[in-house]
């Protein structure tokens, strides 16, 4: 049986102090109570931050993300981060087409998939964001868009496809407090299962992750479905008590 993994999407958040005192106190609890968990941990921060919480959680166990990577390799890209970059501060995750990112700068399922591409081979897991709008989920048409998404990703990595992690994040519950009911997400999780399992046959390796608002109060419940192997944690991952919650959780 896989670990699950929890991830913390800083998204832009943090400052230096606030940074050194929020994995200070998760890391503490993580020494204290998960000794031996059965559970994966990485943060995911600004860009800004990258080396000092690689200083801070350099063999601590917590894993360093990213919340975006350039589909280009190097070059005259101004503001843009390359997968070489992020490699020289030890990252392992990069966030790919968040909703946030596929709203607020219009990036495409194709863009998202070249990302993706260029993450894995540098070494580097995407976390591979799917989900729908509220009108999309109203009009019965989630299944055919996070279908759709993925698709894109799986058509442009190949047999490579089993080194991701699939991210589910409902667009409708993302920061809104709203939370899909764990049939919901479940049912949706078991889509993606399905889709994965049709691309490649090591799809039993894929953590398909839950990134709907969980939190310390209902991440129990949706860890415990059968397709969820963990969360991308927005608000409860700038808090290190709701934080260590979902990890503990996930440990169970």
């Amino acid at each position: 049986m896989k670990q699950k993994l929890i991830a913390g999407n800083w998204k832009m958040n943090g400052s230096l102090a606030a940074n050194a005192a929020l994995l200070g106190g998760i890391q503490h609890g993580l020494a204290q109570a998960f000794n031996g968990r059965k559970a994966q941990v990485a943060v995911c921060v600004p860009a800004a931050y990258l080396s000092q919480v690689q200083q801070i959680t350099q063999g601590s166990g917590i894993e360093l993300g990213s919340q975006d990577v350039s589909a280009q390799e190097q070059g005259a890209y101004t503001g843009e981060i390359s997968c070489a970059m992020l490699k020289d501060f030890g990252v392992r995750y990069a966030i790919v087409g968040h909703s946030e990112r596929r709203q607020y700068h219009a990036e495409t399922d194709a863009l998202v998939a070249a990302k993706a591409q260029r993450a894995l081979a540098a070494g580097i897991t995407p976390i591979v964001c799917v989900g729908e709008t509220l009108a999309e989920r109203e009009a019965g048409k989630t299944e055919e868009v996070v279908k759709r998404q993925l698709a894109a990703v799986i058509h442009a990595n190949g047999h490579c496809i089993s080194e991701i992690v699939v991210a589910y994040e409902p667009v409708w519950a993302i920061g809104t407090g709203k939370t899909a009911t764990p049939e919901q997400a479940q049912a949706v999780h078991a889509v993606l299962r399905a889709q994965l399992k049709a691309a490649t046959e090591h799809s039993d390796r894929v953590q398909i992750l839950y990134g709907g608002s969980m939190n310390a109060a209902n991440a129990a419940e949706l860890l415990a479905q059968a397709d969820i192997d963990g969360g991308l944690i927005g608000g409860a991952a700038l808090k290190s008590a709701d934080f260590l919650t979902i990890i503990a959780a996930a440990a169970r």
